[in-house]
This record gives C-alpha cells, sequence and structure tokens, in this order.
C-alpha cells in the first residue's frame, strides 16, 4: 500500500468540499421543494407524486452496488474515484434541469411519466457523481482529526447550500416569474441558475482533491467477497438503517414543513413577524442593504406573498445555526467524546424538538421560530460525522478482512440515503392524499388536510429520527475502539506487505 502524508491542507478541503456544496444544491431542492414541485407545479395528486418517488429507488438497487463496484475497480493516472466527480457533472447538471422543468403537457397521466423518468435519470447521475465523491473522502487521509476535519469543511460548504436552497428558491422563482406569475419559468431560470453554479464546484473538487489511500497491495478483485463482507459488517448495517431513517425523516420534515408554512401559519401573524425582522417594504425604506434583500426576492409587500419569504427566512435561521454548529462544535464534540454518543445525543434532542412543532397555533411564529432554532443547533454537530462515520466503517472492513471495498461501503450507503429521500417524499405524498390535500396552488385546504400536515411535521418524523437513534446503538465502533483500529492499520500500511 502505498503511503503519503496524511496531512490535508485547508486548501484541498476547501476544494473537496465545494463538491458537497454542488450536490447539496441538487439534494436540498429534492428534500424540500419536489413533492411540492409535482403537487402544485405539475398538479400530480400527492399519492400519485409518492409513487414516482418509490418507483426511481427501485432502478436505484441496482444502479447503486453497480457504480460502487465500478469505482471500486477504476484505475486512473487520477485514482479511483475522482475521475468520476468529473466525468458525471455535465450530464449530472443537465438532468437537474430537466427534474425541475414543466414541459407543459396537459394530460396528467403523461406528466406522470415524465416526471418519473426524469427524476429517475436524475437520481442515477446523483448516484455515478456522488457515491464516488463521498468514497473520495474515505481515502483522502486515513488520521482520525483530518477526516473529520475533511467532513467537517465538506459540510460548512453543504450548509451553505442549504442555506441558498432553502432560503432562497422561492423567492428567486417568484422573482424570475416576475408580474406574469409564470411559476413554470421562475423554477427553471433558478434551477439553471444553481446548475452552472454545481457544475463549476465539481471541477473545482476534482481538480482540488488527493486520493492518499489505496488497497492493500496483493488484494485480488473479488466482487462476490467485497458484497458478502459488506453485508455481513454490524457497523454498516447500523449506518445504513440510521442513514435510512435520517434521510426519510429529512425529506417527510423538509417538504411538509412547505405546506406547513403555506397552509397552517395564518399569513397575517408571518407578515407581521417580517415586518418586525425588516423584511416588509416600505415607501422610506432604502439603502444597500435593503436592496440586495430585494434583489433576491426578500421584501415582501402584502400579506399574501408572506409565505415565500416567511418559508424562506425559517430555512435561512436553520442553515445559519448548523453553519456555525458544524464549525463549533462537531468537531469538538466528536474528538471529545466521540462521533457515536454524540450523534446519540444531538439526533435524540433533534426528534423530541421536532415533535414540538405539534404544539403552537397557526398564529405563533416566533415559537416556530425558537423551536427551529433549537432543533438546528441539536441536529447541526451530526451532520459531518455522518460521512466520517461511514469511512470509519470501510476502515473497519478492511481491519476486519484485509480486503479494502471504500466505493461498495458508501454505494449502500448513498442508496439508503436516496432511498429515505424518496420514501419520505412518499409517505408525505401518501399522507396528504389519505388527509384530503387538494393539488394545485393558492387552494383552500381542509381542517383534515391541514391536520395531516401538522401531524407529518411534528409527531411522524420525530418517531422515525426516533428510530435513527435505536440504530446507532448496534453500531460498535467507539471512540476507543476507532483509536485502536487506526493504529494497527497504519501499521499494517507502513509495511505495505498484507
Amino acid at each position: 500500500m502505498s503511503i503519503l502524508s496524511q496531512k490535508v491542507s485547508m486548501a484541498e478541503k476547501i476544494g473537496y468540499s465545494l463538491g458537497d456544496c454542488s450536490a447539496n444544491l441538487v439534494f436540498q431542492m429534492m428534500m424540500i421543494y419536489q413533492t411540492k414541485f409535482y403537487t402544485d407545479v405539475f398538479g400530480l395528486e400527492g399519492a400519485i407524486a409518492g409513487t414516482v418517488m418509490l418507483v426511481a429507488r427501485i432502478v436505484d438497487a441496482f444502479v447503486d452496488p453497480t457504480v460502487g463496484i465500478l469505482s471500486d475497480r477504476t484505475q486512473t493516472k487520477w485514482g479511483k474515484y475522482r475521475p468520476w466527480v468529473l466525468w458525471t457533472a455535465l450530464p449530472f447538471m443537465v438532468f437537474y434541469v430537466l427534474a425541475f422543468h414543466n414541459p407543459g403537457i396537459q394530460d396528467k397521466g403523461l406528466v406522470a411519466v415524465y416526471a418519473t423518468i426524469s427524476y429517475t435519470l436524475l437520481m442515477t447521475l446523483y448516484s455515478f457523481n456522488n457515491t464516488p465523491y463521498s468514497s473520495l473522502g474515505g481515502v483522502m487521509s486515513s488520521d482520525i482529526k483530518e477526516r473529520t476535519s475533511i467532513t467537517s469543511v465538506r459540510f460548512v460548504a453543504a450548509t451553505i447550500a442549504q442555506f441558498i436552497v432553502q432560503g432562497l428558491t422561492l423567492p428567486l422563482v417568484s422573482k424570475f416569474a416576475g408580474e406574469s406569475e409564470d411559476k413554470g419559468h421562475g423554477w427553471l431560470c433558478t434551477i439553471s441558475l444553481f446548475a452552472v453554479i454545481g457544475f463549476i464546484f465539481l471541477v473545482i473538487a476534482f481538480l482540488s482533491s488527493r486520493e492518499r489511500i489505496t488497497p492493500p497491495t496483493n488484494q485480488k478483485r473479488n466482487t462476490k467477497q467485497d458484497i458478502k463482507d459488506v453485508f455481513k459488517s454490524m457497523p454498516w448495517r447500523a449506518m445504513f438503517i440510521l442513514t435510512l431513517f435520517l434521510f426519510t425523516t429529512l425529506a417527510m420534515w423538509g417538504s411538509a414543513m412547505n405546506y406547513y408554512f403555506e397552509n397552517y401559519v395564518d399569513s397575517g401573524a408571518l407578515y407581521a413577524f417580517l415586518d418586525k425582522i425588516g423584511l416588509v417594504a416600505t415607501d422610506s425604506a432604502h439603502g444597500i442593504g435593503y436592496n440586495i434583500l430585494n434583489a433576491f426576492g426578500l421584501i415582501v409587500s402584502s400579506p399574501d406573498k408572506a409565505y415565500e419569504v416567511g418559508f424562506g427566512v425559517f430555512n435561512m435561521l436553520g442553515a445559519i445555526v448548523q453553519f456555525f454548529g458544524v464549525i463549533f462544535l462537531s468537531g469538538f464534540l466528536a474528538n471529545r467524546y466521540g462521533k457515536k454518543s454524540v450523534f446519540i445525543v444531538c439526533l435524540t434532542l433533534t426528534a423530541i424538538f421536532t415533535a414540538f412543532f405539534y404544539f403552537p397555533n397557526e398564529t405563533d411564529v416566533e415559537t416556530m421560530f425558537v423551536l427551529n432554532f433549537l432543533k438546528s443547533l441539536a441536529y447541526a454537530p451530526t451532520v459531518p460525522l455522518l460521512w466520517a462515520m461511514i469511512a470509519d466503517v470501510a476502515d473497519h472492513s478492511e481491519y476486519v478482512h484485509y480486503r479494502r471495498a471504500t466505493g461498495f461501503v458508501f454505494a449502500g450507503v448513498v442508496f439508503a440515503l436516496k432511498a429515505g429521500l424518496g420514501i419520505g417524499g412518499a409517505i408525505l405524498g401518501f399522507l396528504l392524499s389519505g388527509f384530503g390535500y387538494i393539488s394545485g396552488s393558492g387552494v383552500h385546504q381542509s381542517e383534515s388536510a391541514i391536520y395531516g400536515i401538522v401531524l407529518s411535521s411534528s409527531l411522524i418524523p420525530a418517531l422515525t429520527f426516533f428510530i435513527g437513534v435505536i440504530a446507532l446503538y448496534f453500531y460498535p465502533i467507539t471512540k476507543k475502539y476507532n483509536e485502536q483500529m487506526q493504529a494497527e492499520l497504519s501499521e499494517r500500511r507502513e509495511k505495505a506487505d498484507y
């Protein structure tokens, strides 16, 4: 095994992190807006929108392991995983635009077919890009602190993308739609802007990163053995279940809060709240700050427009809290208490604060924002730890079996991530239909539909968060075990004869 310095420069960490910023320009859009886009722009019933997302999961079951196997067996002068980041950058972003393009088809059956094909192709390219990208992070260094640092920087970049997508999407869509209120044009312009930025960032990530960990020199290719080793791994199974339920919850809650703000939160109370924080248009308002906010559509002129800006500000608050939580808490807590312990405590608190969204009445906007602050603060330390723990799982497989299959380890977890994304959206879609939600923008919803939205924003996602907590108890790689494992692996790599 070749041995390079395991120290990674800050420039390389930042360059690598831009790849996840790019991925999150796509991922956050799908997590927060995909279901809403299907029901209110495409006009699909909630259950049909949910079915679209589930169909793509069937394809993922074949695509994701294939990507892992292919990337593990790639041999280029750039390494195993780096070239995939470059090769897939352009098609990934093209299918991103197509998935949010309204083709103007009137027949809802054909619209559902278009949505299924475009969404499935986008998810396929997501796998071909993000599995090797995530695997790359697992081979940039074997140093525990460096690996945590890499993932922390990576998720600072991801949080910036979260801030942009969750906070600015609806205001930008409204801005690009103009006075004609052509939401389809607004969506196309917004997604195209994000896609161009995403492509540039992926190219930079490719140019910046280096692979430092390679498989044992005498390791022979054995796909059957790699699959057997991974499926038998308790750490991998624990992380698979955690990732599945974590992203099921994030997709369900993120999308549900979109409906929550439009249909449950009182527009007058939300408008008054925005007025308190200076985001309501007035004749006397002027200045650089005001003009910048107005340029991004963050100044609201009437209560009927409060939803877009209010939901954007709500998401921005969560992103800012997560941003500083990742920087100041994640690495510090993980190094002191271990990744597993920090994840259990923080995810438990996240579930509790999520459940509390059941209690505020429709006019209690301040309480909603306080709960979002607390939930985001509790969740923030876990954000980079997930991928650092998966990299530890790849090391554990090498430690136990004397074989390394980083790409396949990450492929399984990326499948769980995307499965959670689709299942969370599907659960919400079926819940919306079950409680009587009527598709279409600006439709007055029944009390039953609104109650379903509240449940989908609070108690139900809290329950699925807790299932993730249970999975963590079966994850055996503690701080002490990890230190012992890394020390022995380092000795093996220095000998380079196994």
